[in-house]
């Protein structure tokens, strides 16, 4: 097989044509000495539509355990034998303590995470209230949450009430997600995410590579999230947990991770890509690598297990040459849009944020 042009690849991708899944499984099956040609060739795309800005992202684990779903990644699943810590929603206050927190280690984006398949009427009348306090006491904090299946009518009443995004990724192909899920369909997952977006929420929707899944698995996400037009994509690398069904699979090579970061770039150039869960653990030292695809991080950590913590992730991202998106607003001179706190130029047409927003 030829090797392909990879500088070229990244041109047609940076001017608007993505690669064919080919081009893409290329990406995937290429030796590590290749890592740094593509890791150019995502980064073309890249700068093109985000420059070298980082945008940082909290999470408030604000529900935890217990999940009657049986992810076979999941630590927090009902069915694994993990050791974790287990509450039920945590009270309006903290979740507010928690954006506050947020704002003040300069992350743009908050995201609250409940465990289960989705919020009882209770729940989401509490998270509701949480949401409309944060937007009136952490301004131009963007508000995410992360709740499991969702419906119209929840939605539109997340949205009313004050939030941005909703998270809710597909985790593996089509074909995979039987392997890796049986307590509800991957047609379920596509079902919320076109309900967010009908309630004008913006979508952040991806999934966790290196699950034992084949490369073409990999590629068929990364083009499902293409064909449903999210806004954002988080990639997370797998990071095997005590206790659950997949504790024995064998992680991603940091190569490999990266590979699979710069695909999904590639695939998806105007996206809001984000080296997620598992960073730290699976890249190890080529950490600062990924932000030549990805456009942000999560920082202090994941749901149950922890990151390395801001500071250092500021001084990666100062290091690799970045700017942390915050402080690059604070210097600049762009409008605002008061009710949401997001930059007025980021609108799209129809009112929902741009996937740069």
């Amino acid at each position: 097989m030829t090797t392909p042009d990879w500088t070229a690849l990244g041109r047609r991708a940076r001017d608007g044509a993505p690669p064919s899944r080919d081009e893409a499984l290329a990406v995937l099956r290429a030796p590590d000495d290749a890592l740094l040609p593509i890791l150019h060739a995502a980064f073309l795309p890249r700068e093109r539509h985000f420059g070298r800005r980082v945008r940082l992202h909290v999470l408030m684990n604000a529900k935890s355990g217990r999940c009657p779903e049986d992810c076979r990644f999941c630590a927090q699943s009902g069915r694994a034998e993990a050791n974790v810590a287990e509450h039920p929603l945590l009270p309006a206050e903290a979740i507010v303590d928690g954006a506050r927190r947020a704002r003040a280690l300069g992350a743009s984006v908050y995201c609250v995470v409940t465990s289960g398949r989705g919020p009882s009427a209770a729940e989401l009348d509490a998270l509701c209230d949480a949401a409309r306090r944060i937007k009136d006491g952490v301004p131009g904090l963007r508000l995410c949450f992360s709740l499991g299946t969702l419906d119209d009518a929840a939605a539109a009443r997340l949205r009313a009430a004050g939030a941005d995004r909703f998270n809710h990724n597909l985790e593996t192909s089509e074909r995979r997600f039987p392997e890796v899920c049986t307590t509800h369909a991957f047609a379920d997952r596509v079902a919320t995410i076109r309900a967010v977006k009908r309630a004008g929420l913006h979508a952040c929707c991806g999934g966790i590579v290196g699950m034992g899944e084949r490369p073409e698995d990999i590629v068929d996400l990364a083009f499902a999230l293409r064909d449903l037009d999210v806004d954002s994509i988080p990639v997370n690398f797998f990071n095997p947990r005590p206790g659950t069904a997949f504790a024995g699979l064998t992680p991603m090579t940091p190569a490999q991770a990266l590979r699979a970061l710069a695909m999904v770039r590639l695939v998806n150039p105007t996206k809001d890509v984000r080296a997620a869960g598992g960073r730290e653990a699976v890249l190890r030292s080529l950490q600062p690598l990924a932000l030549f695809a990805a456009t942000s991080l999560f920082v202090e950590g994941y749901l149950t297990t922890p990151g390395q913590g801001a500071e250092a992730d500021r001084r990666m991202i100062a290091d690799a040459g970045f700017t942390i998106e915050c402080e690059a607003a604070r210097e600049a001179t762009e409008a605002v849009d008061p009710p949401s706190g997001l930059e007025a130029a980021g609108r799209r047409g129809d009112g929902r944020p741009r996937a740069d927003a």
